[in-house]
């Protein structure tokens, strides 16, 4: 896959988790931090990077170049993903659905963010195994990249998107019919069959 170039996008940069790290020598104790940070346009572009360093601003920049090097673009079916998935990184489990309009992000931990990064606006998320913030985040990558739209894998099966998901067609072609505008013409034909069903019917 190749790398996206960060610097063509609009992206914002969140910090998902910071932990502190202490080792003790023989002269005292070394303090240093590691930041988790997911960087996103909220269009389908998101990754996700580690940063450390002695000081927390430090490791935030360090995170931020290492998130822009892992960019990854997702496929979205309006403000949802196309199917269900469930990815595994280490001991941590993440198990992505889709979910219909209005229904959020419901998510938590470190997979909100990321998806709220993604665009991805109505999905059902949960974190299964470790809860640990940094191999759930990466789990929630390995699923977002194992996202596939319908085209894609009926270029590869043989079939037409209508084989596949002929649902999605019709509900597709009822979305552009509900958001085309209406002619004046139509507009008056439908007031004229209004007032004769209203003329036509019984009087109670």
């Amino acid at each position: 896959m190749p790398r996206i170039n960060a610097d063509t996008l609009d992206l914002e940069e969140q910090v998902i988790r910071t932990n502190k790290c202490q080792k003790v020598h023989k002269g005292g104790r070394t303090l240093s931090w590691n930041v988790l940070v997911a960087v996103g346009d909220r269009k389908g572009h998101v990754g996700v990077g580690l940063g450390k360093a002695r000081a927390i601003p430090d490791a935030i920049r360090k995170g931020i170049e290492d998130a822009k090097k892992n960019i990854v673009k997702i496929p979205l079916i309006g403000t949802t993903i196309p199917h269900e998935v469930v990815a595994s990184f280490g001991a941590s489990t993440a198990m992505l659905k889709p979910a219909s309009p209005g229904t959020g992000v419901v998510a938590g931990g470190s997979m909100r963010p990321i998806l709220e990064l993604a665009g991805v606006r109505d999905v059902l998320a949960k974190s299964l195994g470790s809860a640990n913030a940094i191999n759930t985040a990466a789990a929630t990558m390995v699923g977002l990249k194992m996202l596939k739209r319908a085209s894609e894998i009926g270029a590869l099966r043989g079939k037409s998107v209508e084989d596949m998901v002929p649902w999605m067609v019709k509900l597709e072609l009822a979305e552009k019919a509900a958001a085309e505008p209406v002619e004046p013409e139509a507009e008056a034909e439908v007031e004229v069959s209004a007032e004769k069903v209203m003329e036509e019917a019984p009087a109670s």
